[in-house]
């Protein structure tokens, strides 16, 4: 049998591939504990400096595999509360502190867990044949996989509101309109669109990128003061670090800077 989740490095750039394509890539328990495993993998790697989340065929993620779901509830099992505090909450927060920049290359439909797992993501490229589904209300749910607070900060919150709550599909070009995504590509370009960003990021300041995303998740909930307090925290660590020291010299010196990650 294939892995549920593939897992494939290149040049600093870990590509996590959800690998259930006759199913669309919904999340089974093999799906979502592979995808924890190979995110908690990718974040302990000192070698891998960014991540690209994908899936494999014609669907990026349908969210939750509802025909496992149903034969759980069937069963007498608990289901939505069990898989959401055993797997899609740490994955969502896996993805979102992670100290890397996460990419999301959508290359078909994300529904459900399968669009919050990409919300969850520091960048969104999709094909123009993507769409979005925030599927949660069609089957009686709230949202998760950490929607409620990414949609939000995303797209703000009345439109947040309308597509949990009315569960419409949003097709490419209106996602990048209202900025669920970053920029929109040619289905046959996204591969390689998302590989430049990701190897773009990979030789990039990475220290600063972990100090960036801290900071802004950290003022999100902050007040003005507490925030500017944490910044100086975070802008002290990462003015210590051989990436600012090399790249202040290469300013100088009018040389481009080597950035290491420490």
């Amino acid at each position: 049998m294939s892995d549920p989740v593939r897992y494939d490095i290149a040049g600093g750039v870990a590509t996590l591939t959800l690998n259930r394509p006759d199913s669309l890539n919904a999340m089974s328990v093999a799906v979502k504990e592979g995808l924890l495993a190979a995110l908690r993998r990718a974040d302990a790697d000192g070698s891998v400096r960014a991540v690209v989340l994908t899936g494999a065929g014609r669907a990026f993620c349908v969210g939750q595999d509802l025909r496992e779901h149903a034969e759980v509830l069937a069963a007498g099992g608990r289901g939505v509360e069990d898989t959401v505090r055993a797997h899609f909450n740490p994955i969502a927060l896996t993805v979102a502190t992670m100290p890397k920049p996460v990419l999301a290359a959508v290359n078909g439909m994300a529904a459900g867990a399968g669009a919050s797992l990409a919300f969850a993501a520091d960048f969104r490229l999709a094909a123009d044949s993507a769409a979005f589904l925030l599927a949660f209300a069609r089957v009686g749910l709230g949202a998760d996989t950490g929607a409620s607070w990414t949609l939000q900060r995303l797209v703000g919150y009345g439109r947040a509101t309308a597509l949990l709550m009315l569960a419409e599909p949003v097709g490419a070009p209106a996602a990048l309109e209202m900025g669920l995504v970053n920029a929109v590509l040619p289905a046959a370009d996204l591969a390689a669109a998302a590989a430049e960003l990701a190897g773009r990021l990979a030789a990039g300041p990475t220290a600063a990128y972990a100090a960036i995303k801290a900071q802004l998740a950290y003022s999100a909930a902050a007040d003005l003061p507490t925030a500017l307090e944490h910044e100086a925290r975070q802008q002290a660590a990462a003015g210590a670090t051989a990436d600012h020291r090399s790249a202040t010299a290469a300013f100088v010196a009018k040389t481009a800077p080597v950035f290491i990650g420490r």
